[in-house]
């Protein structure tokens, strides 16, 4: 059906253009016989960027022990799922012959740690690049063409000790060339999208090994590409204020936005006079990470909608994300990585039934398509998401990439909702919405084990929630108020449990204990979170959250109890409307018996220090963004954190950041 509503597309949006080629409407009888100005209506001449996403396979050579990369619904390969960028400028001759030049950059998926092969190491692909030329012809709105060029490629090798772990990650950059074919289509507006297959071979090169008593490996990538792209045609004069493009008209069934975010987060030395496995430094340190995100939506019938949000995302947080319950960056996930890694975060098929009566507008936006929709209606969501897409919203204190950072002020930190490593899990949601409130609730997968990446559901495991939202006003001023209550059932362990076994045995480690005891345990809880506008550029926010704490976290962090609240403050007063002021502040805290596992020496998600003189965790953030353009905005950020991990002992920590968002 897709596929048959592009094609309408195409034809309506040929017809339209045909009719504006010759100055009026016109029937078919009235369209002269020759007509040059048709090779007017589309052009393939100009300036081009755009993102792929993909899936690719291949060898980096015999004996290499290669790392298999997470393939999605295809099986693992030395790339798994591919995505990246590329850019590029083609002319279009009056032969219809189309040449051109393209240089882009392709990154591999996750790391699948399931099928990872032991031994004393493992050899991978980071990412390639190329520079190609492109000699094309064009068929009016679409263009075969073949490609080659130079290619490039970084490869490492992971080192590992005798229990698997990773010691060294020695790597190397390598030079060859690259062949492929493809075809590009005009879509509307100035998108066009292509389907490509490229293959790549880079030069054959030896890393040593020599310092950890192993010969060298011979690395030889063969890698093949088959890669789904979208281009936005910037025209032949991108600088000009009247571009010279002729592109398809806008189409209304389509959404397409982006987002790229760097968010550097740094602190100075603080007192800690020991430190554990899970402990945040006490020596100064500077972090940094990096995600771009594509937000691709189509209507496909009415009501039906179709999302995809492919995400590039690189580098670590604080000490790898370990140290601080409540963490400090919201862009920083559990699975850091020195290169980009590509993962198709959201894939969810929307449907919406109108119940008729009074509409609102929908704006265009990420993952929302422009239209009406009645204000009553029930809505059902099925796939990849983050809980937080639909759940525990918040106008001020919602978005790490917009507004504050830590953990416990974007979210209800003690719903310990499902997710993977970077935070996202599968499942339906439905929703009822009326003008004065809202019912939602959703089903999702959990992880096999804490910390998990592998998300799996069956009779026995998984996750719920169900969200009351009430919407008011006090002296006109708008306001909501959310109530959920959660339950999750997963492979945890139980800390009493583990502390009685502990106790019984002394010699034995708590970790290992915890570990041989998970099993399929529950954990349940309620959250709320109010927010009220106080006059037209001030809001007022807060949240309260609560698990029973008797089991192992899942998912999120390391938290059983949390307060937090703050306000958000626009800058009209001071002629700058756009900028927001933040200011907040959050308390969390643990149950007694996950407080008396962590002081003898476990380990949580993020925290565990070997020791624990308990206190509340305490958390000021404050924060000023300034928007330098429609597109643009940089943020300052200042965090004061005392009793870090929940220990008095160590701390107080002060983080400083820089945040660069970019959208459109």
């Amino acid at each position: 059906m897709t596929c048959v509503r592009l094609f309408r597309v195409q034809i309506a949006a040929g017809a339209a253009l045909g009719a504006a080629a010759f100055g009026a409407p016109a029937t078919a009888a009235d369209l002269p016989l020759k007509s040059p100005a048709a090779k007017a209506v589309y052009s393939w001449t100009g300036f081009y960027v755009g993102t792929h996403v993909g899936y690719g396979d291949g060898t980096l050579g015999p004996g290499t022990n290669p790392i298999l990369e997470q393939g999605v619904v295809f099986p693992p390969t030395i790339t798994g799922g591919i995505g990246g960028f590329q850019t590029g400028y083609n002319k279009e001759f009056a032969n219809r012959f189309v040449l051109g030049v393209e240089a882009d950059a392709t990154f591999t998926g996750p790391t699948d740690t399931v099928r990872r092969p032991p031994g004393p190491f493992n050899a991978s692909i980071d990412y390639v690049g190329t520079v190609r030329g492109r000699a094309g012809y064009s068929f009016g709105t679409w263009m075969p063409y073949v490609t080659g060029g130079f290619a490039w490629g970084h490869t490492q090798v992971r080192v590992n000790d005798a229990a698997d772990n990773v010691i060294s990650e020695p790597g190397q950059y390598q030079t060859g060339w690259t062949v492929g074919v493809g075809a590009e289509f005009a879509l509307s507006g100035n998108w066009t999208a292509k389907l490509e297959y490229e293959y790549i071979d880079l030069s054959r090169r030896t890393l040593g090994l020599n310092d950890f008593g192993m010969p060298g490996v011979s690395i030889d990538p063969r890698i093949h590409l088959l890669k789904f792209g979208l281009n936005y045609q910037l025209g032949d004069s991108p600088w000009s204020a009247t571009p010279t493009r002729n592109a398809l008209p806008d189409s209304s069934d389509w959404s397409v936005h982006a987002q790229t975010t760097l968010l550097g987060q740094g602190y100075p030395s603080f007192r800690a006079p020991y430190s554990g496995t899970n402990s945040l430094p006490g020596v100064s340190q500077v972090q940094q990470t990096w995600t771009t995100t594509a937000f691709l939506g189509v209507r496909l019938w009415e009501g039906g909608e179709l999302y995809f949000n492919p995400e590039t995302a690189q580098g670590f947080g604080l000490n790898g994300t370990l140290g601080l319950a409540g963490f400090s960056n919201g862009e920083a996930q559990k699975a850091g990585a020195e290169f980009p890694k590509i993962r198709p975060q959201r894939y969810y098929l929307k449907q919406t039934f109108g119940f008729g009566g009074e509409q609102e507008d929908v704006p265009d936006g990420p993952n929302q398509i422009a239209g009406k929709r009645d204000i009553d209606r029930l809505t059902i969501v099925v796939g990849r998401f983050a809980v937080g897409d639909f759940f525990d919203g918040n106008s001020y204190a919602k978005d790490p990439r917009a507004d504050f950072m830590n953990w416990a002020m974007w979210a209800s930190a003690a719903y310990d909702f499902p997710a993977d490593l970077p935070g996202y899990t599968r499942g339906a949601v439905v929703e009822l919405n009326r003008k004065d409130w809202a019912v939602r609730a959703g089903l999702f997968q959990v992880p096999n084990a804490p910390n998990s990446d592998v998300l799996v559901s069956n009779g026995s495991t998984g996750g719920a929630v169900v969200e009351f939202e009430g919407r008011y006003s006090i002296f006109d001023q708008p306001g909501k108020l959310r109530v959920g209550v959660f339950g999750n059932r997963g492979n945890t362990g139980n800390y009493a449990q583990a502390l009685a076994i502990e106790d019984a045995n002394p010699a034995l480690d708590i970790n290992d204990v915890m570990a041989g005891i998970r099993k399929d345990n529950t954990k349940y809880g309620f959250y709320l979170n109010g927010e009220q506008q106080i006059v037209a550029d001030v809001g007022l926010f807060g949240r309260l959250s609560w698990n029973d704490g008797q089991n192992e976290i899942l998912s999120f962090t390391d938290i059983d109890r949390s307060v937090s609240g703050g306000l958000s403050i626009k800058g009209s007063s001071w002629g700058r409307a756009n900028d927001t002021i933040g200011i907040g502040g959050a308390i969390n805290g643990l149950s007694a018996a996950h407080r008396d596992y962590l002081a003898a020496g476990g380990l949580g998600l993020l925290i565990g220090d070997g020791a624990l003189n308990y206190s509340p965790e305490r958390i000021f953030e404050t924060y000023y963004a300034y928007q330098v353009n429609k597109n643009l905005t940089v943020t300052a950020d200042y965090q004061f954190i005392t009793n870090p991990a929940y220990n008095a002992d160590r701390g107080p920590v002060h983080i400083f950041s820089g945040r660069i968002h970019g959208e459109f």
